[in-house]
């Protein structure tokens, strides 16, 4: 019985876990971290909860005889990322990284890409992402910023203390409180319709959109609606991966490779 741990929490994840639950000879165990609620579950045996770092993580590939670690959590899940290098490296336990391939600006796009979120923020203060056309949205007369932020909940704090800029902060569950009163809070989930991304931008007069290099289908819709709009886009980059590490792109070449075939 050749035993695979997926750490999982996105659709990849989810798809790649139906994908070898099929299969004869797999033991197949999906490990979610528990920062989203009511999180959408994968098919087959499922883990919540943090294994406490990569100490923690080596600890249960050895106890559990795991054969084979999938890493297909959210591009920008850095901590758990190079947790699962180094306890693959400790352990000996070969290591995948599944990532789905990232946004490209395209005709008509207005991006700004930057290294991170703080270098996101920084751009936003000094107003370098302005264009003539980023005011279609804009109530006439205001200056002010008016930011679609899709960074999610965590990130709040490094665009709260931003002067002079009213943010509309979309994510899956509330950040910590106390929330600044120039921020409002926006409960959602994807997946994200291109109809309601530019109703949403129309009602808050928005005027640029801050997000993050996702990747995917589930909430790209913004993208377009900006570009409708004329809305500039400053995208933060995924961060690097840990030296060595093995990439593949899709769920097919993630399944070949964790039932040995790849």
């Amino acid at each position: 019985m050749r035993r695979v741990l997926i750490l999982g929490g996105t659709a990849e994840a989810r798809a790649l876990a139906a994908e070898l639950d099929a299969r004869p000879g797999l033991r197949v165990v999906s490990s979610l971290a528990g920062r989203v609620s009511n999180p959408r579950l994968p098919v087959g045996e499922v883990r919540e909860g943090g294994f406490g770092g990569a100490g923690g993580l080596a600890a249960y590939l050895a106890e559990e005889r795991i054969d084979a670690l999938v890493d297909a959590t959210h591009p920008f899940a850095q901590r758990m990322t190079a947790s699962a290098a180094t306890a693959s490296s400790d352990t000996g336990v070969p290591l995948l990284v599944l990532r789905r391939p990232g946004w490209q600006e395209g005709p008509g796009d207005t991006w700004h890409r930057v290294p991170s979120l703080h270098a996101a923020a920084d751009l936003l203060a000094t107003g370098a992402w302005r264009t003539t056309a980023s005011t279609a949205a804009s109530v006439p007369g205001v200056a002010e910023a008016r930011v679609f932020l899709t960074t999610g909940r965590r990130s709040l704090p490094v665009f709260a203390g931003l002067p002079g800029a009213w943010l509309l902060a979309r994510s899956v569950d509330p950040p910590e409180p106390p929330v600044p009163p120039h921020v409002h809070v926006l409960l959602a989930r994807g997946p994200y319709t291109l109809e309601g991304e530019r109703a949403l931008i129309r009602e808050h007069h928005l005027n640029v959109l801050v997000t993050k290099d996702s990747g995917g289908q589930l909430t790209a819709a913004k993208l377009t609606a900006a570009r409708e709009l004329g809305l500039p886009v400053i995208m933060a980059d995924r961060p690097p991966l840990p030296p060595g590490v093995r990439l593949v792109d899709t769920v097919a070449a993630a399944t070949a490779w964790a039932a040995g075939q790849g």
